[in-house]
């Protein structure tokens, strides 16, 4: 079908048709319904901050994630906060990833692993939840697959002089993928695997080993500063059996593309770039959660460019098994997977999109607090956390005291304020009428563990009694009335 093609033109549709794909992907309900989460509600508060705000605030906490914020600081002073900005650059991402994919596929197995590949990223399930998430990702998915493809030039193209414009290109982009998640650096021994399973010559090696070793040399004071902000991973569960089996069962997908790949030799392949790619991060995640918990599957999303690599291996070898029997239906094979893929994931891909798929929406319960508040009402939030909803949406909370809050956000360089002692929270809650308390549903809703939370718990309980009580998109906003003459 595409023999007539010229290369010139099968290089455009390994650019174009993954890229498009994968942005129509990401911009199919992109704005989830007008909903966003937790996580994606401190990307925007801090972003809406000025820059030297940003700066201050790394300090005391998310300081791995600074280079992300500042990047979408710029974004939202140019382009406004809206879900769409929010989530955009996560969707271009993913699709520069995709393009990656395709190239690299096409590189090393052929055309249709190359397509398939690029085609097959955007619909792995996990790919599917960050491909529109505000957080940085996917962004460090795309890094990942520039630098596999650098570097895959670079082995093909050997160690010689000219090689130096790709071998600081590959660097620099590892250095930043470090910045915005110093996990990613575990992109390293993947690409150490490799080398190792095609026989690098010694100038690969030490060129590798040289600017390698330069982008983690140049993350490494942000690793060191971070290790102190280490509380922020606290909450992260330690390692069990049943988190094991999501990796089994992508490592097990993986394998059975390497297998159709089969390579001959050892030899620069798809399954000698890709399975590397998939296994290490996630086996060097799994080892470090072993010292201290940290395992959650964002922090290796980029492990995905190895496994749509895989698939597209199996695509192809699949395709090439059928072109003697049925060449004018070969052709086809790749374009039907697809689409039976899109077909069967279609339950998950809608609910990917809606806001059910986060565990909160702060936007909604925002609208609640604006329908329920009257002049004078004071405002409590349960963790303090929560505490983002009015930091997203400050007009739904104007004429509303913060009881509790002591010292704003940005006055105190924090992603949820300081807040007062609870002797003091305490008496400003007994000299109210009505208070509106902001915490999680009921579904996801854990005892107060500070003491300020239990403060907070205790006086409302022992002197207000419920008047009203909403949940909505696993937030809950509840309205207490005082007993008595406050």
């Amino acid at each position: 079908m595409l023999c007539h093609i010229s290369a010139a033109r099968r290089g455009l549709l390994l650019r174009l048709v993954p890229f498009l794909w994968t942005l129509a992907l990401g911009l199919w309900g992109l704005s989830r319904q007008d909903s966003v989460w937790r996580d994606e509600a401190a990307t925007w508060q801090v972003a809406g901050r000025p820059a030297g705000e940003i700066w201050r605030m790394l300090g005391n906490v998310d300081a791995v994630h600074g280079l992300y914020y500042l990047l979408m600081h710029g974004l939202f002073e140019v382009f406004g906060a809206s879900t769409t900005t929010l989530r955009l650059p996560s969707v271009l991402a993913v699709a520069a990833a995709a393009t990656c994919v395709a190239l690299l596929g096409s590189r090393l197995a052929g055309f249709w692993a190359g397509l398939g590949g690029g085609l097959a990223l955007g619909l792995l399930p996990a790919v599917q939840f960050y491909l529109q998430e505000g957080r940085p990702y996917a962004l460090v998915a795309a890094g990942a697959g520039l630098s596999t493809l650098l570097l895959v030039s670079l082995v093909e193209g050997g160690p010689g002089r000219r090689g130096w414009p790709r071998w600081t290109a590959y660097g620099l982009t590892v250095l930043v993928c470090a910045l915005l998640n110093w996990l990613s650096l575990l992109v390293l021994p993947a690409h150490a695997a490799t080398l190792w399973w095609v026989r690098a010559g010694r100038g690969v090696l030490l060129r590798w080993a040289a600017y390698g070793s330069a982008a983690v040399a140049g993350a490494l004071p942000l690793i060191l500063f971070s290790r102190g902000q280490s509380d922020q991973v606290s909450w992260i569960p330690p390692l069990t059996w049943h988190m094991l089996i999501g990796p089994g069962i992508l490592l097990a997908v993986g394998g059975l593309g390497a297998w159709a790949d089969r390579p001959d030799r050892k030899s620069l392949s798809a399954t000698a770039v890709g399975l590397p790619l998939l296994a290490v991060p996630q086996l060097g995640l799994i080892g470090l959660s072993l010292v201290q918990p940290l395992f959650l599957d964002r922090y290796v999303l980029f492990s995905m460019v190895g496994l749509a690599l895989l698939i597209g291996a199996g695509l192809g070898a699949a395709v090439r098994a059928c072109t003697p029997r049925f060449p004018g239906a070969a052709g086809l094979l790749v374009p039907g997977v697809i689409a039976v893929a899109v077909v069967a994931l279609l339950p998950l891909e809608l609910g990917k999109r809606a806001p059910a798929s986060r565990v909160d929406d702060v936007l909604a319960v925002a609208g609640e607090v604006d329908l329920l508040k009257r002049d004078g009402d004071a405002v409590l939030f349960v963790p303090a956390a929560r505490r983002d909803t009015a930091l997203v949406s400050p007009r739904a909370f104007t004429g509303l005291t913060d009881l509790a809050l002591a010292r704003t956000p940005v006055d105190s360089a924090t992603l949820k304020g300081e807040e007062a002692e609870p002797d003091r929270i305490r008496a400003s809650l007994l000299g109210q009428r009505r208070v509106l308390l902001v915490t999680d549903s009921a579904k996801v809703a854990r005892a107060p563990s500070a003491e300020r939370d239990r403060a907070k718990a205790a006086v409302l309980r022992e002197h207000f009694a419920v008047v009203e009580d909403r949940q909505v998109r696993g937030r809950r906003v509840t309205v207490y009335e005082r007993r008595g003459e406050p």
